[in-house]
């Protein structure tokens, strides 16, 4: 992040402009929407800004800047159009002490101004850092036709409203109050006129001066397999209230991201075969932070659901009468199989699918792999990187086809995602090789749909899997 976003006050303080063309009008039409002093200096203004001077809205000096000009300003944009003039007027207002931006020159501007949605006192900025005008005015537009004209007077009354609002305990009991206001009584109200907007707002002050305090409260997230895009709606929203985010290692930062920005966030990883927060330490937490009424979000990757150890942290609540609910996530096996292609069931393949996983290497042993060996069977193994060796021999030993096709899915559904292709007898040095360092999941029975049609006509029996050409490794 190249230019740090922050909104800077400029009531009555000055904000100087050079230039009178186009460009200047642009940015003076954005401009005259703030409570700042605005001058513009130049010798050739456009008749739009001479009449702006005439109805005193701003401040035309009708001559080419000089120093000093900008003193005190908090602003400066350079917009005659001009490289040798803009560069100029620059050096004198950086002089001077103004921030600079100098139109359509982003590499020599100090600031730059983003494209804004006014709901006035509410303003969505939104910023490309320069690269993509044309995304942000997308955006923009988009914000545009979902954001109500009600939002500003709703929030201007709501300003006003803040200092008795404050008679409220800080933190939950306030973020509830406002959360009603805006999104419930404050909008039924406005259809009526401001003066309904204002008694709904004591009606409701009132009512939550006399509410219980929300008792403390647990949400087992699935975060899915990493991409925020497949997380649920009710998984993001959970994530906005969330108080406390207690989270899986394997969680994306994309996805942390959307955590509400207030809430604690702590780290409860896991990871196989090395250091790990111990389960009853995780229970812990979970318990300790929810008794205190706290909106918690125990944060796992995938599924909750799935080799999650959910049982025992719902047990863990349970024993202290803590309210919970699911929130379910896609879980990796079903990322894993969308990136190459395939279904985890088939008519005429397989009718049902199996969900192992690597980590417990104690009740990994006691599978029954003969049954996984037949022809024609899929496993979806979680967390079996290390375990490749072991899954190989329990397979071969129990009859497994050694070129049955394997596919290990790294970051699945990520940018960095990667996808290695190979056979049961090559899986352990296909591993190696590959050097995966990221979460993967190892489909067991399945090749990318593409390698699996190439086969498919070699195929004496519709149930074998023929061997892939050559172990592969795909970006």
């Amino acid at each position: 992040m190249d230019h740090f976003p922050v909104f800077l006050r400029v009531h009555g303080r000055r904000i100087v402009l050079s230039g009178g063309g186009e460009a200047a009008l642009a940015k003076l039409r954005l401009l005259l929407k703030t409570a700042g002093h605005i001058t513009v200096f130049s010798p050739d203004p456009a008749s739009q800004i001479e009449r702006w001077a005439d109805e005193r809205r701003l401040t035309l000096v009708r001559r080419a800047m000089a120093p000093g000009d900008t003193l005190c300003a908090a602003l400066f944009y350079a917009a005659d159009e001009d490289e040798a003039e803009d560069a100029r007027t620059a050096a004198i207002a950086r002089a001077d002490g103004a921030l600079v931006n100098i139109v359509d020159n982003l590499q020599d501007s100090q600031f730059i101004t983003p494209a804004i949605v006014d709901r006035d006192p509410v303003t969505v900025a939104i910023g490309t850092e320069g690269a993509a005008p044309v995304l942000a005015r997308a955006i923009k537009a988009d914000l545009e036709s979902r954001l109500p004209a009600a939002l500003g007077p709703l929030a201007r009354i709501g300003k006003s409203f803040r200092k008795l609002a404050d008679a409220l305990p800080f933190g939950r009991a306030r973020r509830d109050f406002w959360r009603d206001y805006y999104f419930s009584a404050g909008p039924k109200a406005i259809k009526e006129g401001e003066p309904a907007v204002r008694d709904s707002l004591d009606t409701l002050l009132e009512a939550h001066l006399h509410r219980e305090a929300r008792p403390g409260h647990v949400h087992f997230v699935g975060a899915g397999p990493g991409d925020p895009d497949l997380l649920t709606m009710k998984a993001r929203r959970v994530l906005d209230e969330a108080d406390v985010v207690i989270y899986d290692r394997l969680i994306s930062q994309p996805i942390l991201e959307l955590a509400r920005r207030e809430a604690l966030m702590i780290n409860a990883g896991k990871e196989g075969f090395g250091p790990s927060m111990a389960q009853e330490d995780i229970n812990a937490l979970i318990v300790e932070h929810a008794q205190t009424g706290a909106q918690v979000v125990r944060l796992k990757s995938g599924d909750a659901t799935v080799f999650g150890r959910l049982d025992e942290e719902i047990d863990a609540v349970d024993a202290h009468q803590i309210g919970w609910d699911i929130v379910p996530g896609i879980t990796a096996a079903s990322a894993s199989v969308a990136a190459i292609g395939q279904s985890l069931t088939r008519r005429q393949r397989n009718s049902s699918v199996r969900f192992l996983t690597g980590h417990d290497m104690k009740g990994f042993a006691d599978h029954d792999w003969a049954t996984l060996a037949r022809p024609g069977e899929v496993a979806a193994i979680y967390m079996g990187k290390k375990s490749a060796r072991f899954i190989q021999g329990r397979l071969l030993m129990h009859g497994a086809d050694r070129h049955t096709p394997v596919t290990v899915i790294e970051n699945a559904s990520r940018p960095d995602q990667r996808v290695l292709e190979t056979t049961l007898d090559a899986l352990p040095a296909a591993l190696s090789a590959a050097q995966m360092s990221g979460p993967a999941l190892t489909l067991y029975g399945l090749a990318p749909r593409e390698a699996a049609a190439a086969h498919i006509e070699d195929r004496a029996d519709p149930l074998f899997h023929t061997p892939v050409s050559q172990t592969q490794e795909a970006l």
